[in-house]
């Protein structure tokens, strides 16, 4: 998967991806219900080139964590936000066998706009998990928007697993209440269209983890 995704982020301009977007306003539109302070830790999770970390540092967000399983995509962000990139972390690893993120702690918001669907094993999808579990604090929230069930069955030549809201609440269980949610049709670089599903949860105490 990492020579994929270096492949691909090397061999086409970041405008062309067809998962780029020039206004992240979806994202964004969730964030900003979080109302959470802009001192706390904001994590996006297959960031790749994605604007959204310049709205983050335009918003005053002060502890971005920008991570991905691509260095070739980072690199891209890192020279698109030039001296702004010594505000934000990088962290090249694996979501689903993290070497390093797996050492955060009381992240407040998880975002992640199309990496879950790419997780197609249950394995996968068990430690992608597992992972957010540990490291997304007792309040904290999680923006996960993947491709809805009206959504292509493949994406960058990957397979995908499509979602409806309900299957999300089913994955994340009864640690994470849902908060909003809603459908959005995405408009590619290349004129076509993807069905997604935004989601918005809190994660909240349980007696499992008094």
């Amino acid at each position: 998967m990492k020579n994929h995704w270096n492949k691909v982020y090397s061999s086409k301009e970041t405008t062309q991806l067809g998962w780029y977007e020039e206004s992240p306003e979806k994202s964004l539109e969730l964030i900003d219900k979080c109302h959470v302070n802009k001192d706390n830790k904001v994590l996006d999770v297959g960031t790749g080139a994605s604007t959204l970390i310049d709205n983050l540092i335009k918003r005053g967000y002060n502890k971005i964590i920008a991570a991905d399983i691509s260095e070739e995509a980072l690199n891209k962000l890192k020279a698109r936000l030039g001296e702004k990139a010594s505000s934000v972390t990088f962290i090249v690893d694996n979501l689903t066998a993290p070497e390093h993120l797996n050492d955060l702690k009381d992240i407040m918001i998880w975002h992640d706009r199309a990496v879950l669907h790419f997780l197609t094993g249950k394995s996968e999808r068990d430690a992608y998990l597992s992972l957010l579990s540990q490291v997304v604090r007792i309040g904290g929230y999680v923006i996960i928007a993947a491709f809805s069930l009206e959504g292509a069955p493949k994406c960058s030549g990957l397979d995908v697993k499509r979602y409806d809201v309900n299957m999300i609440q089913d994955f994340l269980g009864s640690n994470f209440i849902l908060k909003e949610h809603f459908n959005y049709l995405y408009n590619m670089p290349s004129g076509d269209k993807r069905p997604y599903v935004y989601t918005l949860f809190q994660r909240i105490q349980n007696d499992k983890w008094k």
